[in-house]
């Protein structure tokens, strides 16, 4: 829904330029280069650049014409490094987020196999230790404090082909949750360490003599906060402009669910009972009911514990109306962009009417991970 999805747009771009800040698109939460450009086009000045998943993803961003992409996920491998090299040798704007020495000799192989220099993102650990036994949040960097970043800056100096292009740090365990009593809670628990921490790294690294023209944070559910942060440059988003189910229900981000697949009745084993063929599209992530899809058209429909959405079918208690054997039911995904995985094509809908079949990653033939 081409509709929804503007609003969207227009709700996180307000969140931006209230802060003055730009805003980064997370492309692993769309993976459709048609929805990237309009998201894109509809954000206008707001929105700068892509945050991608792989190098090889950046790759072929950069390739279709996109530019200012920054890879999220650290690589070692060769081949893709170097062809992220070529693209920057030929004047594309490309970042890799580093967190490691091992990241770093990697990118100066591969900046000095194309001739380029590559911008090496650090990235800051900001999830939620306590006591040295808790954990809350991604495991992603072992860098904790303002002076590991720099101590890993400082290795880049000696590299001639990597230069420090800025700071990451991605409060994930703010990001993805919504807002229940308990959540609202652990959130103002955490939110000032996530802020103070990365004003420190900054502070520190700035201090040492590193500009970091870029300074990056956020996700959907913290765009607001992150963007009030002084030291953040720009914040990332991707889950909001198509609002899975798992991104219902934040108090101050009143997103629209825009995107839906459907799945044909093809049996009726029992009264109040109905079978739809195939319907397995699980979302990654801790395993659990939240991260399965959910039917919402027609009403009254649900999955039924003993078989969930399966591969071959999903079964579904019906207390309403019972559809009919060949009826579509309408399920939105878990998570955004990896419905863009099972499915070649989307339908793009503006005021109800189809105005575009384009195909997804999977409909380009592109997998990347």
């Amino acid at each position: 829904d081409l509709d929804a999805v503007d609003r969207n747009v227009d709700l996180l771009r307000g969140i931006a330029e209230r802060q003055g800040k730009t805003l980064r698109i997370a492309s692993k939460s769309i993976r459709h280069v048609g929805l990237i450009r309009r998201v894109l086009e509809r954000g206008g000045p707001a929105f700068q650049g892509l945050m991608c998943f792989t190098a090889e993803e950046a790759t072929a961003l950069a390739d279709a014409g996109l530019d200012d992409l920054l890879v999220a996920y650290p690589t070692v491998q060769r081949g893709p490094l170097t062809a992220l090299g070529e693209r920057v040798a030929r004047g594309a704007t490309i970042h890799v987020v580093v967190d490691h020495p091992t990241h770093l000799s990697a990118l100066d192989a591969a900046g000095k196999a194309a001739g380029a220099t590559l911008s090496a993102i650090i990235e800051l650990d900001v999830s939620a230790r306590f006591m040295g036994a808790v954990h809350l949040g991604a495991r992603r960097s072992p860098l904790r404090t303002g002076a590991d970043c720099v101590a890993l800056a400082r290795a880049a100096e000696g590299l001639p082909r990597v230069r420090i292009g800025g700071l990451m740090a991605y409060e994930g365990h703010i990001a993805s949750l919504v807002d229940t009593p308990l959540h609202r809670n652990f959130k103002r628990l955490v939110g000032p360490r996530v802020a103070r921490g990365r004003a420190a790294a900054v502070t520190a690294l700035r201090a040492a003599g590193f500009e970091l023209p870029l300074v990056n944070g956020g996700g959907t559910g913290s765009a607001h906060r992150t963007a009030a942060e002084g030291c953040v440059t720009e914040i990332t988003a991707g889950s909001a402009f198509l609002c899975p189910h798992l991104f219902d229900g934040f108090d101050d981000l009143p997103l629209e669910p825009a995107a839906w697949f459907a799945l044909r009745v093809c049996r009726c084993s029992d009264p109040k009972m109905v079978t739809c063929a195939g319907g397995g599209y699980v979302a990654s992530g801790e395993a659990g009911r939240s991260r399965l899809p959910i039917p919402v058209l027609p009403e009254g429909l649900s999955l039924i514990g003993l078989e969930g959405a399966g591969e071959v079918q999903t079964p579904l208690r019906c207390r309403g109306p019972v559809p009919e054997i060949g009826d579509p039911v309408l399920f939105r995904h878990a998570k955004a962009g990896e419905l863009a995985e099972r499915f070649a094509t989307y339908l793009l809908l503006r005021e109800g009417e189809l105005v575009a079949r384009e195909p997804t990653y999977r409909g380009q033939g592109w997998c990347f991970l």
